[in-house]
């Protein structure tokens, strides 16, 4: 065979390849259609307005406790589940910083809670000092079931997602993504009554 003849040769065998890899992409990116593939997660809905907001506990960034849920402690609560490698929860933070700032020293708590696990402490604790958040930032934990104990139990499956919690322990605001600040600064005026 001649050079030109293995050339043309290979080419073709490259051709061929391609095509056959292609169909095989693309059938692996169609999948099987929803519900059918094994192991399919169903997908979770968010807590809602007027559902119960589970009582938790969970230690801040400089160690210290903070709780919520207990007799005693029926103060409305404004919580955002985040990660500090979450541009989209980076933008939204200054709205809670807002929220401390209007109504924090009025009966309102604010807290972030960092999805980002306790081996990055010192990182989500320098980036809450560096843009200067004043309200708590809690570290959620693991499970032995290897869930969030904090975020699963508010059925946290995207972020930014932010609640605000009534005096009554049921949620009063639910908001995944942007949130429109009005919109949360009246449910928080309401909640405060």
């Amino acid at each position: 065979m001649t050079g030109r003849g293995t050339g043309t040769v290979l080419l073709l065998a490259a051709g061929i390849l391609l095509a056959v890899c292609g169909t095989v992409l693309a059938q692996e990116k169609e999948g099987p259609p929803a519900g059918e593939a094994p192991g399919a997660i169903e997908t979770v809905p968010p807590l809602a307005v007027g559902d119960a907001a589970p009582g938790f506990r969970l230690a801040d960034v400089s160690g210290a406790p903070f709780s919520y849920g207990e007799k005693g402690r029926r103060k409305p609560l404004l919580i955002a589940f985040f990660s500090v490698f979450c541009e989209p929860c980076r933008a939204r933070l200054p709205v809670l910083q807002g929220m401390q700032e209007k109504f924090g020293g009025g009966g309102l708590d604010v807290v972030a809670v960092s999805l980002d696990g306790e081996a990055l402490n010192t990182t989500v604790a320098g980036f809450a000092q560096q843009e200067g958040y004043t309200f708590r930032v809690l570290l959620d934990e693991v499970s032995e079931e290897r869930l969030f104990r904090v975020a699963d139990a508010y059925r946290v499956t995207e972020i930014p997602t932010l609640y605000l919690v009534d005096r009554a322990g049921r949620v009063a605001f639910a908001g995944r993504g942007r949130v429109a600040e009005e919109s949360l600064e009246k449910s928080v005026r309401a909640a405060l009554r």
